[in-house]
């Protein structure tokens, strides 16, 4: 996706209005999330031992930031890409019960990221992790707390009104579900890009389901690494953003693997090598919980709210200079 500039664009809120309204949505959010899906805020890593197996290795193509630390020579260590599991193993290190979850903060580096209006190197989300029994490893489970979810940001809609009523983003009453192979039947010969557009602009809010899998076409609708989502039991939830006339992802999350479907995804996907690492081998032995989590992007979730058209109005990062003046000339002004 390249640089879009829409047509007489009004951001309606200062720069400085911006910063107030994005600390209001960041702040009130967090409390209601944690509120109604029974999360404790917790503290969170920036980086992470690469031996330790704990990286987000996201497609497997992205390189992590790294360094090394004078305590342990030959130690490499990664700033992380997502805290997917690192999430599960602190349930159990916290003992955290069926039903209880956590939510953090988590800020990572994307080096190798295409910068255009929804993406940027800085990465800011909310990731969230909650413990379930074996009974609620299904589908019943997964769509009853996307619903919630989408009922949280909807709320929030609301809450945004209240307080910048000039700059609130109309949001659909209701979340569609539909699978990913079913979305291929139905938009053949789309790209899978293509079909999240075509499906979002129809509906408005969607939850794609079962990303990672090879569909009937050969390819899998997304990339999402084998060793966290069950790629059976997962997702993505898109807005239609009509000023870039696009889908806007906000969360993508899942239950997570257990020893069948993490052994079954690193076949299919060829990194048999991770069950030697320590947090693969203590979820192949049954020590880890089985859980359900996700990530909600901060600043998409600003962008969304606020109906803003680069993520670089709503979160400091860095972007080529000449990006920076063609956004400024037509009212785009990157923080």
């Amino acid at each position: 996706m390249a640089l879009i500039i829409p047509k007489h664009y009004n951001p309606r809120l200062s720069v400085r209005e911006t910063q107030d309204a994005i600390k209001y949505i960041r702040d009130t959010f967090q409390k209601e999330f944690g509120k109604e899906m029974n999360l404790s805020r917790i503290s969170a890593p920036l980086f992470v031992e690469k031996s330790s197996g704990l990286n987000d290795n996201l497609n497997g193509v992205e390189r992590p930031v790294s360094f090394d630390v004078a305590w342990k020579p030959g130690e490499t260590v990664e700033v992380v890409q997502s805290l997917a599991k690192w999430k599960r193993l602190a349930l159990k290190r916290y003992k955290f019960e069926v039903g209880e979850g956590l939510y953090t903060n988590m800020n990572a580096i994307r080096r190798d990221e295409e910068l255009d209006n929804l993406h940027s190197v800085y990465v800011d989300q909310w990731d969230w992790e909650r413990v379930i029994s074996e009974e609620e490893r299904n589908e019943k489970t997964l769509r009853e707390t996307v619903q919630n979810i989408f009922r949280i940001i909807k709320h929030m809609e609301h809450e945004v009104w209240y307080k910048y009523p000039q700059a609130v983003k109309k949001l659909p009453e209701d979340i569609f579900f539909i699978d990913s192979e079913e979305l291929l039947q139905k938009y053949p010969n789309l790209s899978s890009k293509e079909r999240e557009n075509a499906i979002c602009k129809e509906h408005g809010c969607v939850f794609i389901q079962r990303i990672g899998d090879k569909l009937s076409n050969g390819e899998p609708h997304d990339g999402r690494a084998p060793d966290y989502d069950d790629w059976d039991l997962n997702g993505d939830i898109l807005f239609w953003f009509e000023p870039l006339n696009c889908a806007l992802e906000i969360s993508s999350m899942g239950i997570r693997v257990n020893e069948e479907s993490l052994g079954r995804q690193l076949a299919l996907s060829h990194k048999e090598e991770r069950a030697t690492l320590p947090y693969h081998k203590m979820l192949l032995e049954g020590k880890l919980p089985l859980t359900i989590g996700g990530g909600i992007g901060q600043s998409r979730l600003c962008m969304l709210l606020l109906d803003r058209v680069h993520i670089g109005e709503v979160q400091a990062s860095i972007w080529p200079e000449e990006m920076r003046e063609e956004c400024e000339k037509h009212n785009i002004i990157l923080l």
